[in-house]
């Protein structure tokens, strides 16, 4: 049996970018892999690990979806010819059924559809969205007990054997 290959400095799902304030802000539902529609001098920057989704929110307008308040620095040996624009809205690549199911639960339910991470499979960029509903302060302040609890429980089972 043969593995598949890939580049030998890239692993098959090297990460560019984390938002790691949205499992902290939101409780999570659904989590949709999508593509991205990016310009050379984005892939670039990519590459170079520039890429910040911490403030970054997705949209659905006129049946697509749209990834806004990402920030991608671009280079300045990459963008010389053309004028880049960091925050540059970007359509994502999803199926029909998806971007329905999104497009539904924002308008229905009161979901929003934030950026997890932004991630290579082999030589594409892709984005990991979720449907999210907003925590209260109290759940947060739970959900912080909570992390406490476990590692004080491990903690805990680790010295006494």
């Amino acid at each position: 049996m043969s593995k598949k290959t890939t580049p030998k400095n890239q692993p098959p799902r090297a990460m560019i970018a984390q938002n790691r304030k949205a499992r902290h802000e939101y409780s999570l539902e659904t989590v949709l892999n999508a593509g991205l529609v990016l310009e050379g001098w984005e892939v670039k920057s990519l590459r170079a690990g520039k890429a910040n989704i911490s403030d970054g929110y997705v949209i659905i307008k006129g049946g697509e979806a749209w990834l806004l308040g990402s920030h991608i620095t671009p280079l300045l040996s990459a963008s010389t010819h053309i004028q880049a624009d960091p925050f540059r809205t970007r359509k994502l690549l999803l199926k029909k059924r998806e971007i329905a199911s999104l497009s539904g639960a924002i308008e229905r339910k009161g979901y929003t559809v934030v950026p997890l991470a932004m991630i290579w499979r082999n030589s594409h960029v892709k984005l990991d969205i979720a449907m999210a509903k907003g925590k209260k302060l109290y759940d947060k302040r739970q959900t912080l007990k909570d992390r406490d609890w476990q590692r004080n429980q491990q903690r805990a089972l680790k010295y006494r054997e």
